[in-house]
């Protein structure tokens, strides 16, 4: 590969939203290449019509948008290897022409097997009740007479590779280094259905030499196929790429994530309040870390200090706490335009009154994680939650129930008769006040903050919520307050 340009690929089948795995294949593959200059390639991979959903390439083209991974070539993009949508590469017959190449070179046999003879092959796999079918070649001692017989007769019929049984068969995996299996492991795989449709094994290799892949960035799970994929490479004689395979992604039980998580999926973490720039961010650290173990990156930082070579092979924990951190520190960045513009659908599932919600925004923004944490930080804004009156209670601020409520009753007339209703003039007259009675600030902000939130946890400090809720309301509160207290002593 040396002096090569580098090429890489993502090629997602259209069967749903984006898995977490799949997103980092597409991630890690866009990273490589534009790391070294490449060019990065979509290609859909919609082989298997069966599975294909309707709107799914929309979703894969969304995600991408979305995230930044911007493609060189791809099916809106012709850059003179395309198509680049498989099934209209099979309506070429690109497949068939050069499955029919192996059949010649001895490499591929037809295989005209009906269903019931191979579920007579199945055998289960030992201390498992998983059961396989290894193919026993039956059809590869068939003459060319018989074959072009069956052909025109119209039998249904795929073909196979032709893997030798006995030696072995080694490949190498930029990650896991040399890798060495016994060839009587390898089955015959189909490489075309009987559909006339490629295998998805089949297609990839074909797809990847014709496109000048130069990288091929997938999960681990597709290790045991690797040496499948190096022989059909060997047999059309073309150079095998580099191979990088990327680690499992668990659950923090230690599981394969699957769909059950909840966050399995690119739009499923984007409905639950996650940022775009984050997803990136926190799945480009699943199996990868930089030399400097520097965490928050934007994607022109990844790019920069992206190193294929120092991914782990141990499986990657997808811990969604460090998620939620991460986005909060996003969050925090943010400027306060982009900012207010999404949280707002958030606040005003919760607001209905008529209040300042940027200013209720500006509160919020340093103290969520992710955007559905807003609802209940604010939800007291629009209505005062009952609330046990021991909150007034604050050994630090040595508060009391009795003190509380002697600070409400004194403050109350000197707010009836309080003007400008702002911030700044509520906080130099509650700190006047303070000095006057001989209390510390906080003995009389933090009954204040309790009766207008009836929260042990706000966004702001009390005159902040005050100047908020308005005067009208905040007496009105206060008054609540009193009379809680007043029950409970």
């Amino acid at each position: 590969m040396n002096g090569k340009k580098v090429r890489t690929r993502f090629a997602p089948s259209p069967t749903g939203r984006m898995h977490v795995g799949n997103l980092r294949t597409a991630l890690y593959a866009y990273l490589i290449t534009r790391h070294a200059g490449g060019d990065f390639i979509l290609r859909i991979e919609d082989t298997d019509q069966e599975r294909e959903m309707e709107g799914a390439v929309d979703i894969i083209n969304r995600t991408l948008e979305a995230t930044g991974l911007t493609y060189d070539e791809g099916p809106d993009k012709d850059g003179g290897v395309g198509p680049y949508v498989q099934s209209e590469r099979v309506k070429a017959g690109v497949y068939m022409k050069y499955a029919k190449e192996l059949v010649e070179k001895g490499e591929a046999y037809y295989c005209f097997c009906t269903p019931e003879r191979l579920a007579g092959l199945k055998t289960k796999v030992e201390g498992t009740d998983k059961e396989i079918t290894v193919y026993d070649k039956h059809c590869l001692h068939l003459s060319k007479e018989e074959v072009e017989e069956k052909l025109a007769s119209g039998i249904p019929y795929v073909i196979r590779q032709n893997n030798p049984t006995e030696g072995t068969t080694t490949f190498h995996d930029d990650i896991y280094g040399d890798i060495t299996v016994d060839n009587s492991e390898l089955d015959d795989m189909i490489l075309i259905k009987s559909d006339g449709f490629p295998t998805y094994n089949f297609a990839n290799v074909v797809d990847d030499h014709l496109m000048g892949i130069t990288h091929v960035v997938r999960g681990n799970e597709y290790l045991s196929s690797s040496p499948k994929y190096n022989r059909l490479y060997e047999a059309f004689g073309w150079e095998v790429p580099e191979y990088i395979h990327c680690p499992l992604i668990t659950d923090e039980e230690h599981k394969k994530l699957s769909k059950r998580s909840g966050h399995s999926s690119f739009e499923d973490l984007i409905e639950q309040g996650f940022l775009p720039e984050t997803v990136v961010n926190f799945v480009a650290l699943l199996g990868w870390s930089p030399e400097d173990n520097q965490e928050i990156m934007s994607l022109d930082e990844l790019i920069e200090k992206f190193d294929y070579h120092k991914m782990s092979k141990s499986p990657a924990v997808f811990d969604y706490g460090k998620l939620r951190w991460m986005n909060g520190e996003y969050i925090k960045k943010m400027d306060f335009d982009s900012f207010y513009e999404k949280a707002l659908p958030y606040i005003k599932e919760v607001i209905h009154k008529e209040l300042d919600l940027k200013k209720i925004s500006r509160m919020v923004q340093t103290r969520i994680e992710i955007f559905p944490d807003i609802k209940e930080h604010i939800d007291f804004f629009e209505e005062l939650p009952e609330y046990d009156p021991d909150m007034y209670v604050h050994k630090k601020m040595k508060t009391t129930k009795d003190s509380s409520l002697q600070a409400l009753r004194d403050i109350l007339p000197v707010l009836k008769e309080h003007e400008d209703w702002s911030n700044d003039a509520l906080y130099e007259t509650f700190k006047g006040f303070a000095e006057n009675k001989g209390m510390k600030n906080g003995q009389i902000l933090w009954p204040l903050r309790t009766a207008v939130s009836g929260k042990q946890m706000t966004p702001g400090g009390a005159t902040e919520l005050m100047e908020i809720l308005g005067k009208e309301e905040s007496i009105a509160r206060i008054e609540k307050g009193i009379g809680l207290l007043e029950r409970s002593s």
